[in-house]
């Protein structure tokens, strides 16, 4: 299983890049959604201005990513004095599996300023209850740490509207990049897995991710805590948005997916 960041230090600079998308982080029958999104942010980052930060990015699972050779391309879209538009796309056998848009944006001066987003309580880090180590979990998981605080385990018939706890990775080395950032916030389950008893796939179909401030640089080792809630759920499909804090409290991001559930 290639680490996660390596995978993202083979991706260059040039707008157009043939890859080998790596075995071992499988998702069902797909690659990991997190891994891949962290591949076409990786990609699409080299056309942005070094002096805007990543304010949004979209990503459509157009298709199962699989394994093996791929191609990336970026096109930008407009680059302004204060905003920049980045479109990327991950190809693979003549077909788009993957498209994304990154919105970069520098910091302006405004009168307007609503920072207070508390984070939630919830019960402490170790009284949370980890993942099993089951061989249900998709193969990605066992890159990553958990402890659920809020809400129920993935299949326990746990109804609450609300689902999350504490992540890291299991082993990182490097500070944390938006890249890997990726890779840790959609490393958890959809928030609509826990109100089912029994086993059944899920996907994300769309993810927009929005970076309220800058990410800190923290190592790995240190959690991340995340909370998801489902705005909406009916025909097999759900709609929840997700509040990221770092450990001094910090909102860092904010997540939000449209999930298809085979259920």
């Amino acid at each position: 299983m290639e680490a996660f960041d390596q995978v993202l230090q083979r991706i260059t600079p040039a707008a157009q890049q043939a890859i080998e998308l790596p075995a071992g982080w499988g998702q069902g029958r797909a690659l990991f959604g997190g891994l891949t999104a962290a591949i076409a942010w990786q990609h699409g980052h080299a056309g942005a201005d070094p002096e805007q930060q990543l304010r949004a990015m979209t990503v459509s699972f157009v298709a199962p990513v699989l394994a093996g050779q791929a191609s990336l391309s970026r096109r930008v879209l407009r680059k302004g004095k204060n905003v920049t538009q980045i479109a990327v796309e991950i190809v693979q056998h003549d077909e788009v599996v993957l498209a994304a848009l990154l919105t970069y944006g520098a910091a302006r001066v405004s009168q307007i300023r609503v920072t207070d987003t508390p984070e939630p309580k919830s019960i402490e880090l170790d009284a949370g209850t980890p993942f099993p180590p089951a061989k249900v979990l998709p193969e990605f998981a066992r890159a990553f740490d958990y402890s659920v605080t809020v809400g129920g385990l993935p299949f326990s018939g746990n109804t609450s509207r609300e689902f999350g706890g504490f992540m890291r990775f299991s082993e990182l080395s490097q500070p944390v990049t938006i890249g890997t950032f990726l890779g840790l916030v959609d490393a958890w389950p959809p928030a609509l897995l826990p109100h089912l008893t029994e086993l059944a796939p899920a996907s994300s179909l769309t993810w927009t991710i929005e970076f309220p401030s800058h990410l800190p640089q923290q190592l790995t080792n240190e959690w991340w805590h995340y909370v998801a809630t489902i705005d909406y759920a009916a025909d097999g499909y759900g709609h929840t948005h997700a509040h990221i804090w770092d450990k001094q409290g910090q909102l860092v991001a904010i997540s939000r997916q449209t999930v298809t559930v085979f259920a």
